[in-house]
């Protein structure tokens, strides 16, 4: 939009004085420019003429989509799992641990174990689930538990180590809610500020021997390992069980009982896996932990199948190198074998049976007296 020249080309003096009647309308113009500019319309054809206006405003963030862009969402209630941003950038960079296929089995064992023992713990209709698996610091794990809960050290006694199991303040009062005959239908209350008293702890302690029952039946197939319970706490500093940089599984698990429930997390260091570290990286085919029982049939009957070379010795002395080379055509070399003496039959250069030297018809045979034992495969000369 180009405003109205400011003179007036019908003026006496040739258009080089004002004329009075365009001064109103040079004013309008100017104030239909800064209408645009403010409601943004026409505000690229505005701004070469608006010699020294503002330019538009830049759109400012808003405190939500600054917190979304670093990861600090706070009513994302994922945790360590609900990270985004630039956090999920550098803890991507910093925690990239290997992957543990047979643990997934192991936890997925735990889960349709726990749902037949903790419905008959709870004479209730339990659902347990597995939300997440990650890897994370233990010291950011330990800062991010929301309070108040209820943390149980747990020794391995094989391992010779320690796992930390979190139970949330919701799961242990709907727990407390059930085992003390609460209504169904009716959510558990939760009072806070007040710490746990002795009955939440017995029976929070009772619940957690019935989680270390599965979670041992749940490993037995891979390595067999007893989980004792430790100590109960309800401060996070006193239930520091590795270094707070040091790398840990965290599994969480939800349990929900109709309306009520909650979720608990089983930590375990990776210093904890290690002696079971080769047996977890398998992968996982079939349902007998990294067996595949068709792959094995259809093997077995190829195998049997397939045709082998057996080489009669009927028997076999030492020389030396010396003699070796001075042999000339025409030498002899005596052999301690006669006609009634047994010979190896060999496969692959590997005893196999014992034998005796005959004939059938017009063929040299060999009939077997019995197998080789393993000790005595290997013959002294």
């Amino acid at each position: 939009m180009v405003p109205p020249s400011p003179f007036d080309p019908d003026s006496p003096d040739g258009g080089g004085t004002p004329a009075s009647d365009d001064q109103e309308d040079l004013a309008a113009a100017w104030e239909a420019m800064t209408a645009e500019l403010d409601s943004g319309v026409g505000a690229d054809e505005a701004l070469p003429a608006a010699a020294g206006a503002s330019p538009p405003p830049t759109r400012v963030l808003s405190q939500n989509e600054i917190d979304s862009l670093l990861g600090f969402e706070e009513e994302h209630d994922g945790g360590a799992f609900g990270q985004s941003g630039i956090q999920a950038i550098i803890n991507s960079a910093l925690v990239s641990y290997e992957r543990l296929p047979m643990l997934e089995v192991v936890f997925d064992r735990l889960v349709r174990l726990m749902s037949t023992s903790m419905r008959n713990f709870t004479s209730d209709n339990v659902e347990v689930s597995l939300d997440s698996i990650a890897s994370v610091r233990f010291g950011d794990y330990l800062n991010g538990v929301p309070l108040p809960a209820m943390l149980s050290v747990i020794r391995a006694e094989q391992w010779d180590n320690y796992i930390l199991i979190t139970v949330d303040s919701a799961l242990i009062y709907s727990v407390v809610d059930v085992l003390l005959g609460g209504r169904r239908g009716t959510a558990a209350m939760r009072i806070e500020g007040r710490p746990y008293t002795t009955i939440e702890r017995s029976l929070v302690e009772r619940m957690v021997h019935v989680i270390l029952t599965d979670l041992g039946a749940a490993f037995e197939p891979l390595s067999p390992v007893t989980f004792r319970f430790d100590r109960l706490e309800t401060n996070p500093r006193f239930a520091t069980i590795s270094r707070p940089s040091n790398a840990a599984i965290l599994a969480r698990l939800r349990i929900d009982m109709e309306d009520r429930g909650g979720h608990f997390d089983l930590c375990i260091p990776y210093a904890t896996l290690e002696p079971v570290r080769e047996l977890l990286l398998q992968m996982f085919m079939g349902e007998k932990f990294g067996r595949d029982s068709i792959w094995e049939t259809h093997l077995a009957t190829e195998l049997w199948n397939t045709q082998v070379e057996l080489m009669a010795v009927l028997d076999e002395t030492v020389l030396t190198l010396k003699d070796v080379f001075e042999l000339k055509v025409g030498n002899r070399i005596m052999f301690d074998a006669t006609p009634d003496s047994l010979i190896d039959l060999r496969c692959g250069g590997v005893p196999m049976y014992i034998a005796q030297m005959g004939r059938q018809g017009s063929r040299l045979a060999a009939q077997i007296e019995n197998p080789v034992e393993r000790k005595s495969r290997r013959r002294n000369p």
